[in-house]
């Protein structure tokens, strides 16, 4: 059986056992549409494929697309949102990188330092993730295409054990009513 550590969007913190590996990104999937995350961003970002870019399933890391009202596309997660910044490819004599996406936003003075990136001049910044090379991974998208919000896929059963009081497991909701 496995064990996943959840912090839920309200910070407490939940555990999920998980009864074979097979199911762990649905499980996964399910708690991240809550805005739950099953672990803390890496220094620099999570690292992907370039071509799973493009139908990433954010809720694996507990985020979502979001369309601000003046129509531009970013990623929540945990209250932040990161915008899409496409790199060009990088080849010098010192470095050679292919082209990248790279969904970031600017640094805050609460950020960790080993999570901020120095830009260009006095400008910092946070990665959420990165889209580089490497070979697509049909685990990563969202499952069956593109959703519906009110036809969320279901995650296998799990048995859920609180580290705080006791309470009854949460109900999944659409993602249109997600409180984030």
């Amino acid at each position: 059986m496995l064990h996943i550590e959840f912090l839920t969007d309200l910070g407490a913190k939940v555990t999920v056992d998980v009864e074979h590996e097979n199911q762990l990104l649905d499980v996964q999937r399910h708690y991240g549409r809550l805005g739950w995350t099953s672990g803390a961003v890496p220094t620099g970002g999570y690292q992907f494929p370039l071509d799973n870019e493009t139908d990433f399933d954010w809720s694996l890391i507990g985020a979502r697309k979001w369309t601000s009202p003046d129509g531009e596309d970013l990623i929540i997660h945990k209250g932040h949102a990161y915008r899409r910044r496409e790199l060009e490819a990088v080849d010098s004599r010192k470095m050679k990188l292919p082209a990248a996406v790279k969904f970031s936003r600017g640094a805050k003075s609460t950020d960790p330092e080993h999570l901020r990136e120095k830009a260009d001049g006095e400008f910092e910044y946070v990665t959420l993730a990165i889209f580089r090379g490497g070979k697509r991974q049909e685990r990563y998208a969202v499952p069956g295409g593109a959703r519906p919000a009110s036809q969320p896929a279901r995650p296998a059963p799990a048995r859920v054990q609180a580290h705080t009081a006791a309470r009854p497991a949460p109900v999944a909701v659409a993602d249109d009513d997600t409180p984030f």
